[in-house]
């Protein structure tokens, strides 16, 4: 325990310092290629056309598919972390601190969505156009500045819980094992959960599970968020945040999404979602938060600030739980 709560805490401080180095190969990629090829594997031979026979054997196939991705997700992450501890405890701790590292995310987070800004800043909005386009799964093409703004703070409101709190929760509870077995549900979801023609039926499973793994920490996630509203300043309404939060916390198909995006739509002062297009179609979307101000691309900033705060609260409330455990 006393190695995993090092690992843990100097995986999270290397994430806030390095980010994901785009010449270092991540896990995360190994992921989604292994998403990629067992979907291609599983899906050839498929009767062609719609049918209730086609329906029924994507959905087989999307639960194996599931299960295939976490059995060797889980069973490579195991190998080489055990292999680590039995060669010498300190090495195995390196190794753990260095997959914590690559769990999460939040500075990566902020490098992507901080290109967003720069694009705005500058008034170049077909850059900005492509570069929200790089973290979100909307059609981006026709977006206005505000469009393009709100797209990238949504994404930093959703992906703190998605992309730091929760992945963070799952490494303390159960060590980089856990934790990729948990990015391995969100990046499925990310590739194949979609309500489309091609994914409704095979990606069901994966959308589901996403949507079970993210149900508490979502939420662990927005009270998190709210305490950082309170305790960033001036800067932020904590009052807002809170309001927003019990108003609009469902205003979202998905049972989570809208969890930390009302947080940080109160705390801003702005409103969020919306209408969006999404592989050409519209999707009819309720807003988030109250429309008391245009949306600035400086809102891009002070959503990466409040996702920081949070991060930090998160990293501190882990640290205090599991020193408590070895005390006890």
């Amino acid at each position: 325990m006393k190695y995993h709560i090092l690992a843990f805490g100097a995986g999270f401080l290397m994430d806030q310092i390095f980010g994901d180095p785009y010449f270092l190969p991540h896990p995360i990629r190994g992921i989604g290629w292994l998403i990629a090829k067992t979907e291609k594997v599983l899906r050839s031979g498929n009767p062609q056309g719609n049918s209730p026979e086609r329906e029924a054997a994507e959905r087989r196939q999307g639960k194996l598919l599931v299960v295939i991705v976490l059995l060797l997700t889980g069973m490579f992450t195991a190998l080489i972390l055990v292999g680590a501890y039995a060669l010498y405890p300190k090495i195995g701790m390196v190794v753990e601190a260095v997959m914590t590292y690559q769990i999460l995310a939040a500075r990566c987070l902020q490098v992507e969505s901080g290109k967003v800004w720069k694009q705005l800043k500058a008034g170049n909005v077909e850059a900005a156009r492509e570069a929200v386009s790089m973290i979100v799964g909307r059609d981006t093409q026709n977006l206005t500045k505000e469009g393009v703004a709100k797209a990238a703070i949504e994404t930093v409101a959703e992906d703190t819980s998605d992309g730091v709190i929760a992945p963070m929760l799952y490494t303390a509870l159960g060590g980089p094992v856990l934790g990729f077995l948990y990015k391995a549900v969100n990046t499925m979801d990310s590739m194949i959960g979609y309500k489309n023609e091609k994914y409704l039926n095979f990606g069901r499973t994966a959308a589901k599970s996403d949507d079970v793994c993210n149900y508490l920490p979502s939420r662990i996630s927005a009270y998190l968020m709210i305490a950082a509203a309170y305790l960033g300043g001036s800067d932020f309404s904590g009052k807002g945040a809170y309001r927003i939060y019990k108003r609009d916390r469902r205003n979202h198909a998905s049972p989570n999404s809208a969890q930390t995006e009302s947080v940080c739509a109160g705390a801003l002062g702005i409103q969020l979602a919306g209408d969006a297009v999404y592989f050409g179609k519209v999707v009819k979307k309720p807003h988030i938060g109250d429309d008391t101000r245009p949306v600035e691309y400086e809102d891009i900033r002070w959503a990466n600030r409040l996702m920081y705060l949070t991060a930090w609260l998160g990293e501190t409330g882990c640290l205090f739980f599991m020193v408590l455990i070895i005390l006890l």
